[in-house]
């Protein structure tokens, strides 16, 4: 129901990568703040829509059939500029040639065609990437299982690096925590020789955190509209701020979102800093409001 929602609110549009993630994100939306097609209508120009969302209403995906949904259109992108032409038109000529080299000095000569081009068109996600691998190795020869839960005490499975060459893994056990480093050892054998290696305990160190709750009854209380974690902090305790102005982004699921002032007004205070996990109704600002 959601997502059919979410797909007329867009104007019925044909859905293939990116215009999919769009109507994904939009669903996502509309379920995690219990949200109808006429609740959206009603209060677009206060909701903090997915960035995907408002992107898409802006015109940088192009020009859907029919044109945009109106009045719509308007309450969602608000003060944002709009595209009604074809987006890369007046775009400046994209230097590939400059960017590989870019990419060759970060990464090495490892770098491929499909790396360039993923960078040009999505330059985080491909950091991200790169990240991982510099850190972790190719882990795409995991076996899915394996990359994605461990196995259990005793299982034995393969890794195939390439033609011929495979590893064989065993795993036997788990230290105890290491309080101090916050690190457990991981006991395994490879290829029948036994192993073990120091690997982070990200559950050690979690801390309950009890967050206030932005009040519904008080217009300058803006609270988080959906789980997430936050990734950047821009409002500032002091700062002037018009409604509209965005307040921080989170970041859940693959969508990002801005979160948005609905009032114009003084920010008292923030509440949150970046890598802050946050549940729909947590405070993110309190502004005192004009």
């Amino acid at each position: 129901k959601a997502y059919c929602d979410a797909n007329k609110l867009c104007g019925d549009i044909v859905k293939v990568t990116p215009s999919s993630k769009v109507v994904g994100d939009f669903a996502q939306f509309l379920v995690t703040n219990k949200l109808s097609y006429g609740d959206v209508i009603e209060k677009a120009k206060t909701l903090s829509f997915p960035v995907s969302v408002v992107e898409f209403f802006q015109g940088y995906l192009g020009q859907p059939f029919g044109g945009f949904p109106e009045p719509l259109r308007t309450d969602i992108i608000r003060d944002l500029p709009r595209i009604d032409v074809r987006p890369g038109a007046s775009m400046e000529p994209f230097d590939l040639t400059k960017l590989k080299a870019d990419l060759v000095a970060k990464y090495g000569r490892s770098i491929r065609t499909v790396d360039v081009i993923s960078a040009a068109l999505y330059p985080k996600v491909f950091a991200e990437y790169r990240d991982v691998i510099e850190k972790f190795g190719d882990v795409s020869v995991i076996p899915t299982r394996y990359f994605i839960c461990k196995p259990e005490v005793g299982e034995e499975f393969n890794i195939d690096l390439e033609e011929g060459v495979t590893l064989i893994v065993k795993f036997l056990a788990v230290g105890p925590l290491n309080v101090a480093t916050g690190k457990r050892e991981v006991f395994f054998e490879l290829n029948g020789e036994a192993r073990a290696v120091g690997v982070d305990d990200r559950t050690a160190a979690v801390e309950t955190v009890h967050r206030e709750k932005a009040d519904p009854s008080k217009p300058g209380e803006i609270g988080a509209p959906m789980s997430g974690v936050v990734i950047e902090v821009r409002a500032k305790e002091g700062a002037e701020v018009m409604a509209g102005d965005p307040i921080c982004v989170l970041s859940a699921m693959k969508m990002e979102t801005i979160v948005t002032s609905t009032v114009a007004g003084k920010v008292e205070h923030v509440a949150v800093k970046e890598n802050d996990s946050l549940s729909p109704g947590d405070l993110v600002v309190r502004i005192t409001k004009e």
